[in-house]
């Protein structure tokens, strides 16, 4: 087992890059450098991504770090290129170091970036039964070395971006390398590497997140709503200010906020002045659109009844859980039997339930077993609901007792 940095030593805070900030990418020629250098590298690649969470509307990469070694560190602003697929191709089969990869992956793909490899620092640090697991608090565990996150909340889609933003940066990919050296190592004594191998391949060819079939129904405040008309009126509201936050490019929490919506929905303002009494109208866009907004809420007056949004949410699994008991009460104790079974086992192996085996998949097989319950059934469940075969192996038996 590794054993952790000394904590009666104060952590070193690292400040900027030992080789300093380099010039960010952003033309043809440098990025054709680029590639070459990195063709000519040895080892894997740490990458990470920055975007603009919070004040755009798409979750796309504005910024781009990569070291590797015999390259050092290199900033890349992807919004210069049409994509990088050039890039890819030079090092695609080479492993890829990101921590939290399920992030970034998405951003990188619309970019053409695919890592054929992949090693998640997050991830490896889950399994090895880490209750910390967030970048600055791995590199102060195992390096000793803190980083600082001023500015993980910035808007990285301003240009130009100032200096300590990049500098800030590049110290995200400076310490990835040696940090995923000691999670392996980590892995390895724990018998735990071919665990994370299944993760780490699963979680680069994952699909993305198939889009909500009502995602207004998740307005924030919306539990304050009550009434088939008054959430027709969320709705109607929601998407005129998801169209006007995608025409923008703004997130559309700059437009209004979730809790002006909900607001309005109770309220049912018909006048630009009681409109402006809802706080969240009363910003520039809620302003400048108010006439959509009345046009909006007149819209949800006159939909007829056999269009209003039905009172409970739409779902294609399992029921809420908290719903189970009245609705099928032998479903709500296979479930408890079911969830005990994996905490015991997270617990005797040291690792999170949620990374023993996915909560979703869990009550899935609670929800609707096989109808026949042996430990090939199981298997067979677990499988078809996203479980890894590590996961089935360590999973099958106790869930297989629990069912029965």
């Amino acid at each position: 087992m590794l054993e952790d940095h000394d904590e009666t030593a104060p952590p070193t805070l690292l400040t900027e890059p030992k080789d300093g900030v380099p010039e960010v990418v952003a033309d043809p020629q440098s990025l054709r450098d680029t590639i070459t250098a990195f063709e000519a590298g040895t080892g894997p690649i740490a990458f990470d991504a920055e975007r603009a969470s919070g004040f755009r509307y798409l979750p796309r990469a504005y910024l781009l770090q990569l070291r590797r070694d015999g390259v050092g560190t290199v900033l890349i602003d992807p919004i210069m290129f049409d994509d990088l697929a050039a890039l890819n191709d030079v090092i695609n089969d080479d492993e890829w170091i990101l921590h939290a990869a399920s992030q970034d992956l998405p951003c990188l793909s619309e970019i053409g970036l695919h890592p054929h490899r992949l090693f998640d620092t997050e991830l490896a640090a889950r399994l090895c039964g880490f209750e910390r697991v967030g970048l600055a608090a791995l590199t102060e565990r195992l390096l000793g070395i803190s980083l600082e996150k001023h500015h993980s909340a910035a808007d990285w889609s301003t240009r130009p971006l100032p200096k300590d933003w990049l500098n800030y940066a590049a110290l995200d990919v400076e310490l990835l390398i040696d940090l995923r050296n000691i999670l392996d190592a980590e892995l390895r004594e724990q018998g735990k590497r071919e665990w994370a191998d299944e993760e780490f391949a699963a979680t680069a060819v994952a699909p993305p997140p198939a889009p909500r079939k009502e995602p207004w129904r998740r307005t924030s405040g919306i539990h304050r709503v009550r009434g088939a008309q008054a959430l027709a009126r969320v709705r109607e509201l929601w998407l005129l200010r998801d169209e006007i936050a995608r025409h923008l490019d703004k997130a559309p929490s700059k437009i209004i906020p979730d809790p002006a919506i909900a607001d309005a929905a109770i309220a049912d303002p018909s006048d630009m002045s009681s409109l402006f009494k809802i706080p969240g109208f009363q910003r520039r866009h809620g302003r400048a659109n108010a006439k959509r907004w009345l046009e909006a809420l007149d819209v949800a007056r006159n939909i007829p009844e056999s269009q209003l949004p039905s009172l409970a949410p739409h779902t294609d699994g399992p029921p809420a859980t908290h719903r189970w008991a009245s609705r099928d009460p032998q479903a709500a104790a296979r479930l408890k039997a079911a969830r005990t079974a994996v905490t015991e086992l997270a617990q005797e192996h040291n690792v999170p339930a949620e990374n023993l085996l996915a909560p979703a998949a869990v009550r899935a097989l609670a929800w609707k077993p096989p109808k026949r319950v042996t430990s090939t059934s199981v298997s067979e469940a677990l499988k078809r609901n996203g479980a890894r075969d590590w996961q089935v192996r360590l999973t099958r038996a106790s869930l297989t007792e629990a069912l029965k």
